[in-house]
């Protein structure tokens, strides 16, 4: 199993400021550098817009730009473009792709979503339209490319006879890749013959094991991939924080912190709280119907303080604004196999869950909630430099 970094640019803070916002870019552009020296290999940025402290990161091409301009060796991935045309156009995907293929000296993987909630709303986006769209920007990048003339009509969007320029140094392209949440994403991916990306809210691994299960049947039965080639790896996004020992993570809150990202998504994406908690539950909730569930807030009292579900229960009291004992919460949070945070041993032992569920590239959020520049950085070098080359070799 490979070793990647997923970023956000994050960082939970009350007193926010245009100063903290560039101080958190440098930051963040720090741990990059950290991240190319210890050997991990893709740095992959997401697009979010209007989601303020929990993320920063609504011009990833910028961002990517600087890390590849920073690095000499790490992958720069984009997971994902937001696909919907409403929000960026194909030709915009193909041309910013290219350029940042070309500056990182061929380094660049690519991944779409459909995104979701908030950002449908935001740019007038229908949402019953975004897989569609997906699908047919994934036909459209590779023909975008490689041909000196394209052209496409469908019922969708219309693009006239045009030489999309600059084109990609990786030939015959970058890798592409799909995020998703949903069994149902994860066959389109298959299908299409595009790499998966999961992602984990303090759910356990088996429902992440169970959506490779549907990727592999459906990618093994991919007769005409979307690109030129076939992408048949499965990536995972999951917390990490890697601290020198149990009392040093505890001291760190970083079990704090995965709570205050998984009670912050459905409020800055404004997508049903029930249906994640579902799904940290163990039970993977339909996507496009909890969306279509949603109604726009939860009045305190469906939030249980006593849910009998641990986990559940210091969410729903940290929602609630409740004091929290440290200790307590590390204890609990330890309990869900996906969230990987402790000392070097527990770490690795919980990595190795992932690569067991059949996941080929573990997406290592170090930078999440409230945690220092010096707890994430510390945590970058700690897994580079000590549990890579195992986790690796385990493989």
């Amino acid at each position: 199993m490979i070793l990647d970094i997923f970023c956000e640019i994050q960082r939970a803070d009350p007193k926010w400021s245009r100063e903290a916002e560039k101080q958190l870019i440098f930051d963040t552009l720090e741990q990059a550098k950290l991240a190319d020296e210890t050997g991990y290999d893709t740095w992959w940025q997401v697009e979010h817009h209007g989601a303020v402290e929990f993320s920063l990161s609504s011009s990833p091409e910028l961002f990517l730009s600087l890390v590849a301009q920073n690095t000499s060796r790490i992958n720069v991935g984009h997971a994902g473009v937001l696909s919907p045309f409403g929000i960026n156009h194909p030709l915009k995907v193909a041309e910013r792709a290219a350029y940042m293929d070309i500056i990182s000296d061929g380094r660049l993987q690519l991944g779409l979503a459909r995104s979701s909630g908030s950002e449908w709303e935001n740019f007038s986006v229908d949402g019953d339209l975004t897989r569609q769209q997906t699908t047919e920007l994934f036909r459209m990048l590779p023909q975008m490319w490689e041909e000196t003339s394209f052209s496409w009509k469908s019922d969708l969007i219309t693009i006239p006879d045009i030489n999309v320029v600059p084109k990609p140094l990786q030939r015959p392209h970058p890798g592409l890749w799909l995020t998703g949440t949903s069994p149902d994403a994860f066959k389109m991916a298959g299908e299409l013959g595009v790499g998966g990306i999961a992602t984990t809210m303090l759910w356990p691994v088996a429902p992440i094991a169970g959506l490779v299960k549907v990727y592999r049947e459906a990618v093994g039965n991919c007769a005409k991939p979307a690109g030129r080639f076939l992408n048949d790896k499965f990536g995972c996004f999951t917390f990490v924080h890697c601290a020198e020992s149990r009392d040093a993570a505890i001291e760190s809150r970083a079990a704090e912190a995965a709570l205050w990202y998984v009670n912050n998504a459905p409020v800055i994406f404004r997508v049903p709280r029930p249906a994640l908690m579902t799904a940290v539950r163990g039970v993977q909730p339909d996507q496009d119907q909890s969306f279509r569930q949603y109604t726009g807030g939860f009045v305190e009292g469906e939030v249980d303080p006593d849910d009998p579900m641990p986990i559940i229960r210091m969410l729903n009291r940290q929602y609630l604004g409740m004091e929290l004992d440290p200790e307590e919460v590390f204890e609990v949070v330890s309990g869900v196999d996906s969230c990987i945070i402790g000392d070097e041993e527990t770490c690795l032992t919980k990595m190795q869950k992932f690569a067991d569920a059949g996941v080929d590239r573990l997406l290592c959020l170090h930078q999440f909630g409230g945690l220092s520049q010096e707890r994430s950085l510390a945590s970058i070098r700690r897994v580079g430099e000590n549990l890579r080359s195992q986790i690796v070799a385990a493989a």
